[in-house]
């Protein structure tokens, strides 16, 4: 599919996630020295605070130690998030395609609110891309479609991801490698998670683990 298209089949999606709700309003990192731990979960406790979703369109749960997202429908986004409130983070975590297409959606959330956030996704078919969902858009941020990266470690390989959200400035790294960097202020503060989806194909499997949110 070509990229430019692939993506703008984001825009149309039907986003199944639990309802979530940032119970407070002045963002918890705001005394925090950089560098701090803000919250990290290596997924071993199932009441560790991610959401937990079963339904024919798929799943999102705690399994075997990691946090598996199972996305059964076409042109769908599933989300999970902590119920945290930051304003500056480095969100990072290890993820890894169990089964399914390729041609997928994985990555991470920062300044979620409302249903708007910043997204850093990867697909297992080596592309990615940065942008802001805002009103009911996906739109892309200093690219025009999803980018091809030698970074990017594709079929079942586990790759590591890093979405710096620092004031205006988002940049995003994989495997140790900056892909993105980019610059916008649409949203200041918000939770941050996990996000997997599909495209034209359903059954996209994936797993994440050694979740971990630093102040930058």
């Amino acid at each position: 599919m070509n990229r430019l298209l692939a993506f703008l089949s984001f825009l149309m999606i039907f986003a199944l996630a639990c309802s979530t709700t940032v119970a407070d309003a002045i963002p918890q990192d705001s005394s925090a020295p950089s560098g701090s731990v803000l919250f990290q979960d290596d997924f071993s406790s199932p009441v560790s605070g991610f959401d937990r979703f079963m339904a024919g369109e798929g799943i999102m749960d705690y399994d075997a130690g990691g946090y598996r997202i199972l996305v059964n429908a076409l042109q769908t986004n599933f989300w999970a998030t902590p119920r945290k409130n930051f304003a500056d983070v480095r969100v990072e975590v290890d993820t890894g395609k169990l089964g399914g297409p390729d041609e997928n959606r994985v990555g991470l959330l920062c300044r979620f609110t409302d249903n708007n956030y910043y997204f850093f996704l990867i697909t297992s078919d080596g592309y990615y891309g940065v942008g802001v969902y805002f009103s009911g858009q996906a739109v892309l941020l200093g690219q025009n479609e999803m980018k091809a990266d030698v970074n990017i470690k594709r079929g079942l390989a586990v790759n590591h991801l890093r979405a710096d959200c620092a004031g205006k400035q988002l940049t995003f790294y994989v495997n140790g490698f900056q892909v993105a960097a980019v610059q916008d202020s649409t949203l200041t503060s918000g939770d941050v998670g996990l996000l997997a989806g599909s495209f034209t194909q359903p059954g996209v499997d994936v797993i994440f683990d050694n979740f971990v949110v630093l102040k930058p």
